[in-house]
């Protein structure tokens, strides 16, 4: 966001804006148009003033906002003489903002600021509008008596122009008034006065104005620095706000909005000599606010902003194939609690007002949602969801409906009082519908059944008449589809038959039958089929499978016989009823037979071995196997389906059948990981999902490396150098690929073995003398990204350069640090072929088990981790190509404190003066003694001051002793690294004594106070309640200062930390906190001294405490 600023730093609305551009701040240049710096308008007349945005770099709208002077938002003025326009150009990507001024009045003169705001990107425009007053004509006074709203007879009269033109005239004799400086000196109960007199009708912007006004500044006798304008800190992060004061002893007061604030763990106020410091620990937007800091009087302000560390988003957003109708719900989680979210169709914001019967956003804790309510077409598209530190986004695919038939209604032929089940199965479980007979809608009854489920929608006859016989036909609603079958009644005729009439088997080849003696049954369906037999006398039926003879009356394969027709029934038919069937009958006249092939049909198995073969930057291939059985029908085709990993929602990629076995699915998530599942469909129905597929990413290969250059040739190599490409994408990089070919040949040879991770490579075994051309690839999973090839061929040939160091600067004079320092010296070179590097010590080779050398084909670096006083000395590198050399020196010198000085002694005293003398120390650190400090300390008090500092002499001489002291004397010797670690002491002393005085004793003998200890006042009984803190306390006097014990019950307490001992001149107390009835018992006192000692006991009761309402 952009960076506050003062108020006061803003010129005022009446003032001269001519030097507002030199003011101005243009952070980035956003306005492409903008309204002219000078303006002007006939009162009356209508003005507008255009500023367009360029959006093409932006991330988000721009927000606008139109002010006059510095504090006046115009948007709240809107309506009859100010009205404002927003319009976008989707093929330039610009914003016009539009301001009109209508029929301009005198009061809209002066400065005009127009801001622009887009995320972290700011831009403001100022321009001057001068209002001119027209030229008045002279007044007639018959025309002003004008009716108004109509004509010459009509409408009321209107007096308003006469009233103007007096107003006008009388306005124009009168002088101009600064109303302003009026308001200034004017008593604060005379401010509407003034503000109605003379035409001032925002009275809160008058007031704000009035108090930002500048103030001539008064010179403030309290503070020598004042806070800062204003501070800017991160949340959670520590500010520390200070400002320094003329009186040091002076108290402050710290103010945050005008209340006082407490010293607490949050705020911690210092005071340092005249600095006055608040410290702010782990703030909150809560601390973003106003501060003062109080002396007597006088105050000091500044202003505090917390910064809102980047809010990210940690779940993204899921892409969603939805049907027209259905509700769709973008759900995102961000890292922090109660942050802001913005969400965008397209390039449109999408606020909680925008077409709320649509869209709603819902905030949750860290989740934030989008819903559509119900998806249209026109809702298709790229949805965002923007925080100030993230960008998500999500695909919306919106089909029309479409509702597929799995399972038609098939034909049945029922007997009397038996039962009819119609059956249908569609693509939509939400889908009902209605059933029609004859085009006469049925309607439920004790006989007649419908039911919905799932996707299954039945009609169940109970007790068939031969009325319920006719065409049945099942409509969706809201689709443009019907499914219709027939009701056959079968009517059981008898006819006279002989009575030797041999059997026969009379099959209905209608309805279910495909081909003659098949039959088609979809499992999970019933199947009842019906036969007439004819015979006298009757015959009997057996049916068979294989060699089975199925007999049973009951379950689910059974067998039902009626005079003249038999019935085989399968309830719930599976894939292992299929197969060949046997009917039989027999009687006396004979025999008959008949076959029937009884086909189950499913819808089936999953698709098998689902694969992505490729990616791509947003696509992948995938393949799949067909399913082993296809449930007795052709499969016609596959439906795909694909989902973010780790999401549980799938998107549907095909809303028609789609018959191949690859499929390249596109519009993906370059970087996100997905999986995929097939389902197959035949005649029946649609299978169950395919395994998942192993995930897989979306991937390309980066773009080519950028700038392949050149960085070294010899005979035989050639070394390259480049930068990683561009675009690397979510595949990231493995490696580099660097080839040659010679000049003319089109045959690349690739120069590594392996995948190069570095920039650089040095081509190797190449041909002396050749043009060879190099190209670098880079590779990643994708595969190879386009080659980065060089513009020119490269010859071949070793270029001889004579060997040169250039030794740095700080390196050509002595070299000098503390011992424990860690040296680190590099000394760039030159040379081809590559030089011969070697280091000597003082003439001699360096030992590298002391000292660290690396050498590279530029430089060669000398290192030491921890410097010590061997480490100094001479060295020197030699860099050799065959017999041509150059030698650089490089003098270290290592240096540490020195000793203390030897030897310092008082040589002379004479008067109130004392001479010292001392040897130079043993050691000097190995590096030169730049002086000493002396000190002096009286033997009495034994505190030392320093007398003489940075002394260069070996000696010198202490002045101003106090006489009768005896003084004692230290000196520390001090080089390039400090003072010595110890001192050294003088051997003698130096008393200062005043001549002509006689020391006369005491003619008295001093009175003997030791005594043996006693105790003064003893310790009393006590009695107290539980956890509540005690003490008990006695008072004791001797001489020498006895020692004191406390007891409890004769055992001696010490290093407990529930007793606190204290003796004060005497009187001895022991506390004890929150005593328990542990605690109660005998305590006793005992001092002893050399004469004796005494002692002192007490008894001490612990009452528990009691309820007082537990008695009532």
């Amino acid at each position: 966001m952009p960076e506050p600023v003062d108020a006061g730093d803003l010129p005022p609305a009446d003032e001269d804006s001519g030097d507002e551009e030199t003011q101005k701040t243009e952070l980035t240049g956003l306005f492409i148009e903008r309204p002219p710096e000078s303006n002007v308008i006939t009162t009356g007349t209508d003005m507008v003033f255009i500023a367009k945005v360029d959006s093409t770099t932006l991330t988000r709208k721009p927000s606008i906002k139109w002010l006059k002077g510095k504090w006046l938002d115009l948007a709240s003025k809107a309506g009859k003489h100010l009205q404002f326009k927003e319009t976008y150009d989707r093929e330039t990507k610009v914003y016009t903002f539009e301001m009109k001024v209508i029929k301009a009045k005198v009061g809209a003169a002066g400065g005009y600021r127009c801001e622009v705001t887009s995320k972290d990107k700011f831009d403001s425009i100022t321009f001057e509008i001068t209002v001119e007053v027209a030229e008045q004509e002279d007044v007639d006074i018959l025309s002003s008596f004008k009716r108004a709203d109509g004509g010459e007879d009509d409408g009321n009269l209107d007096f308003s122009a006469l009233l103007k033109a007096a107003k006008k005239k009388k306005k124009s004799e009168e002088p101009e008034i600064d109303v302003w400086e009026l308001l200034k000196h004017a008593h604060p109960s005379e401010y509407e006065k003034i503000a109605f007199e003379y035409g001032i009708t925002d009275l809160r912007g008058m007031l704000k104005r009035l108090k930002k006004m500048k103030v001539e500044p008064k010179h403030s006798e309290a503070f020598l620095k004042r806070l800062e304008a204003c501070y800017s800190v991160e949340k959670g992060k520590k500010i520390v706000l200070t400002c320094e004061v003329f009186d040091p002893n002076v108290q402050v007061k710290w103010l945050r909005n005008g209340q006082e604030i407490k010293p607490s763990a949050k705020y911690i106020m210092e005071c340092n000599g005249n600095i006055r410091t608040l410290t702010i620990n782990r703030t909150s937007l809560a601390d973003d606010a106003a501060y003062e800091c109080v002396v007597g009087e006088d105050k000091c302000f500044t202003e505090v902003f917390i910064k809102e560390p980047p809010v990210t988003i940690t779940k993204l957003m899921d892409d969603y194939h939805v049907v027209v109708g259905e509700r769709v719900e973008f759900e995102v989680e961000v890292s922090e609690e109660g942050a802001n979210a913005m969400w965008f169709f397209e390039d449109i914001e999408l606020h909680k007002d925008t077409d709320p019967a649509k869209f709603r956003m819902k905030k949750d804790g860290r989740k934030h949602t989008l819903i559509i309510l119900e998806a249209t077409l026109n809702d298709i598209g790229m949805y965002h969801c923007w925080t100030n530190g993230g960008h998500t986004k999500g695909e919306l695919e919106v089909e029309e409906k479409e509702l597929l038939v799995l399972q038609d209604i098939a034909d049945l032929t029922v007997r009397a009082t038996d039962q009819a089940v119609f059956k249908c199965e569609v693509s939509d479980e939400k889908v009902t519908g209605k059933w029609f007979k004859d085009g006469v809608e049925v309607l439920a009854s004790e006989r007649h059944k419908m039911t919905h489920i799932g996707r299954f929608h039945k009609l169940v006859i109970d007790n068939v008449k031969p009325q319920d016989a006719g065409d049945y036909t099942f409509i969706p609603e809201g689709y443009a589809l019907s499914l219709s079958a027939k009701l056959n009644f079968l009517e059981i005729k008898v006819d006279y038959v002989p009575r030797q009439d041999p059997p026969k088997i009379h099959l209905d080849t209608t309805g279910n039958m495909v081909s003659q003696n098949t039959i088609i049954v979809v499992a999970g369906n019933k199947l009842r089929l019906d036969v007439e037999i004819s015979g006298e006398p009757p015959p009997t039926v057996v049916w068979s499978r294989g060699d089975q003879v199925i007999s049973s009356t009951e379950g689910r394969i059974r067998v039902e016989s009626r005079k003249d027709l038999t019935s085989f029934v399968i309830e719930g038919a599976e894939r292992e009823d299929e197969g060949n069937y046997t009917i039989c009958v027999t009687n006396p006249a004979g025999e008959d037979k008949a076959m029937l092939f009884v086909k189950i049909v499913d819808v089936p198995d999953p698709p098998e071995n689902v694969q992505c073969l490729s990616v791509g930057e947003d696509s992948s291939s995938m393949t799949w196997q067909p399913p082993a059985y296809d449930g007795g029908a052709p499969v016609k085709g596959y439906f795909m389906e694909r989902k973010k990993k780790g999401s549980s929602r799938w998107t549907k990629l095909n809303f028609d059948v789609y018959e191949s076995t690859n499929y390249e699915a596109k519009r993906m998530i370059e970087g996100v990981m997905y999986e995929m599942r097939v389902f197959a469909v035949n005649s029946i129905g649609l299978s169950q999902p395919s395994l998942t597929s192993k995930p897989f990413m979306p991937i390309a290969p980066t773009s080519e490396p950028t700038r392949l250059l050149v960085d070294d040739v010899t005979d035989h190599t050639c070394t390259l150098k480049w930068l990683a490409p561009d675009r690397i994408g979510a595949g990231g990089l493995d490696g580099y690929i660097i080839e040659y070919c010679k000049d003319g040949d089109t045959q690349w040879v690739v120069a590594n073995e392996e995948l190069c991770e570095r920039q650089n490579f040095v081509v190797r075994g190449l041909p002396v003398g050749e043009k060879v051309n190099f190209r670098v690839t880079a590779k990643n999973i994708a595969g190879c990204s386009l080659p980065a090839v060089l513009t020119q061929p490269v010859t071949i040939r070793e270029i001889v350069e004579l060997p040169k160091i250039r030794l740095p600067r700080d390196l050509r004079t002595k070299y000098i640090r503390k011992v424990g320092d860690k040296l680190n010296l590099v000394i760039p070179f030159q040379g081809k072929p590559r030089p011969v590097l070697k280091w000597y010590k003082d003439g001699q080779p360096v030992d590298e088990k002391l000292v660290g050398v690396r050498n590279s084909t530029v430089d060669s670096i000398l290192f030491i981790r921890s410097a010590e006083r061997d480490h100094s000395g001479k060295y020197e590198l030699v860099v050799q190509i065959e017999n041509m050399e150059d030698r650089a020196t490089v003098d270290i010198r290592i240096v540490e404190k020195p000793s203390a000085p030897l030897k310092v002694r008082v040589a002379e005293v004479w008067g109130f003066n004392a001479a010292l003398e001392w040897d130079v120390p043993r050691d000097d650190g190995n590096c030169e003694i730049t002086g000493y400090t002396i000190q002096k300390a009286d033997k009495k008090t034994k505190d030392w001051y320093t007398i003489y500092e940075h002394n260069r002499k070996t000696h010198c001489t202490s002045s101003d002793l106090i006489i009768g002291n005896e003084y004692m004397f230290r000196v520390y010797s001090e080089n390039l690294c400090g003072l010595s670690e110890e001192p050294c002491m003088s051997k003698n002393t130096a008393v200062i004594v005043k001549t002509g005085l006689q020391h006369k004793s005491n003619d008295y003998k001093e009175k003997d106070v030791t005594c043996v200890p006693s105790f003064t006042q003893p310790l009393q009984d006590r009695s107290v309640v539980a956890g509540y803190s005690t003490a008990i306390s006695c008072s004791v006097k001797g001489f020498p200062k006895p020692k004191i014990v406390w007891m409890k019950n004769k055992m001696i307490i010490c290093d407990d930390p529930k007793f606190i001992m204290l003796n004060n001149q005497g009187v001895l107390t022991l506390n004890i906190r929150k005593p328990s009835a542990f605690d109660g018992g005998r305590y006793s006192c005992k001092a002893v001294n050399a004469l004796g000692e005494a002692h002192a006991e007490c008894k001490l009761v612990i009452r528990l405490p009691t309820d007082p309402t537990a008695e009532k």
